[in-house]
């Protein structure tokens, strides 16, 4: 028998999840369509010559990776003022509405052919980006109480969506804007993101016990969680998320070499010839979201069953293990630029590899650390914390962009062996310090399966 444990027992439910979470799943799903759509063919559009038969603006692969990493960087960073309007003013259902709805602005004016429309289109998307990332994660939170095993699973579920998005985006918005146009492909980002808005808002009726504006809580157990300090316990917390966010940044520098630094290299050093076709260079992008759909609850049922039988499973170690399996995948890049400079070209199979180790180590890690927040993050700062959380990401990404700049003078060879090398020593490192880390948890991740008397027969992963 499934264990009942939603935050508002009279909600309905579908495959054991709230309806909440696939209203945020199609959500999320449209706005990652639209942000790896524009994503897949940014820098690629950068670097196409104004004379091409598809012309783009003719930058050098370094003026790319630069602008590359700083758009990246600034997406995420503005999710800490995107936390903090929807803590401090909004809550965060209206902040997702408004988020989406800057979204599809920015992505239609980037449809127009002009340089003003052009970084007027990054800076709504950055600033939308920032409204709707960190209040629909918290939102997920919301959705179950403290303690229910559904909430890694429910997060797996809704990280799903996002790669959904990612893959579709990188095939059509990809093909379309590589093939056809690059501002065909941009427009076509911003109808995706308003097939999501339509969505969200016709779902609003499912999402009415989350994301409120606590300040204006009526209820006086809102209004006591939102006006007390800081608990010791709490602050311990926070310092154990922000020691996490060590293991985010290094991961999402390595991880973003994804739309950076491999996609030139896919487009001008890979063979991508299969039976005579070329395969376009974007459609490598959707290997990774392919890969999360195949394999994101496989993942979420290996840890789930780990924990049901005593071993680590705690946050922190998964995190850490993803960052490890992660790197790893770069010894796959290490071979395909050892290859190229022997022929003159890299077999797409080493790509295949790396991304599908780069998939995993995601899986452990990203969908994990979401969840993590919502765990340890006081409820005032509940959305504050995952701005917090998606900034480190962008800081990950400027990293991604200045590891790709270097490459330049280093060399594929050398950045891509360091970043294997670096990413699996300081996994090592985490793992060895990792108790000491966890007690200041106090005991948050412990509630399971202690707490519950029917976790044995907890059926999800079959119902999924």
């Amino acid at each position: 028998m499934a264990v009942e444990l939603t935050q508002n027992p009279k909600e309905k439910e579908l495959f054991g999840h709230p309806i909440g979470l696939y209203v945020l799943f199609f959500t999320e799903m449209w706005e990652r369509f639209s942000y790896y759509g524009m994503r897949a063919i940014l820098t690629l559009y950068l670097v196409a010559e104004t004379t091409d038969k598809n012309p783009g603006l003719g930058w050098s692969d370094g003026e790319a990776l630069s602008l590359y990493g700083w758009y990246t960087m600034m997406v995420y960073v503005m999710s800490i003022p995107g936390g903090i309007i929807a803590d401090k003013f909004l809550g965060q259902r209206k902040a997702v509405l408004i988020g989406g709805l800057i979204l599809i602005v920015g992505h239609s004016i980037l449809a127009v052919e002009e340089m003003w429309a052009f970084y007027t289109g990054l800076v709504l998307i950055v600033t939308g980006v920032g409204m709707l990332k960190p209040n629909i994660s918290t939102m997920v939170g919301g959705l179950y109480k403290q303690g229910d095993i559904r909430r890694d699973k429910g997060f797996t579920i809704f990280y799903i969506g996002i790669n959904v998005g990612a893959f579709l985006a990188s095939i059509i918005v990809g093909y379309v804007g590589e093939v056809h146009g690059w501002h065909y492909g941009f427009g076509l980002a911003g109808i995706g993101m308003a097939l999501g808005v339509l969505q969200y808002v016709l779902g609003l009726k499912y999402l009415e016990h989350v994301g409120n504006f606590l300040g204006k809580s009526k209820n006086e157990e809102d209004i006591k969680k939102y006006n007390q300090p800081l608990t010791d316990i709490e602050k311990d917390r926070i310092k154990v998320l922000l020691i996490s966010f060590l293991l985010v940044v290094v991961f999402w520098g390595a991880f973003e070499q994804a739309g950076g630094l491999m996609n030139i290299f896919t487009k001008e050093k890979t063979d991508r010839f299969l039976f005579g076709w070329e395969i376009p260079a974007t459609w490598f992008q959707s290997l990774n979201a392919l890969f999360i759909i195949l394999l994101g609850t496989r993942v979420a049922k290996f840890w789930a069953d780990r924990k049901l039988k005593g071993k680590v499973a705690t946050s922190l170690y998964k995190m850490t293990i993803g960052l490890i399996i992660m790197g790893a995948g770069f010894f796959f890049m290490t071979a395909a630029t050892m290859q190229y400079e022997q022929t003159g070209a890299a077999a797409m199979i080493w790509l295949v590899l790396a991304y599908l180790l780069h998939t995993i180590g995601e899986l452990c890690l990203s969908p994990v650390a979401l969840s993590f927040i919502t765990k340890l993050a006081p409820v005032k700062y509940a959305s504050i914390m995952m701005g917090v959380y998606f900034a480190v990401t962008g800081f990950g990404s400027k990293l991604a962009g200045l590891l790709g700049e270097w490459s330049e003078s280093l060399g594929e060879f050398k950045i891509f062996t360091g970043i294997a090398v670096f990413c699996m020593i300081l996994g090592v490192l985490i793992l060895m310090i990792r108790k000491k880390i966890e007690v200041l948890t106090h005991g948050a991740e412990d509630d399971f399966p202690q707490k519950y008397e029917e976790a044995e027969g907890y059926e999800l992963a079959d119902n999924d």
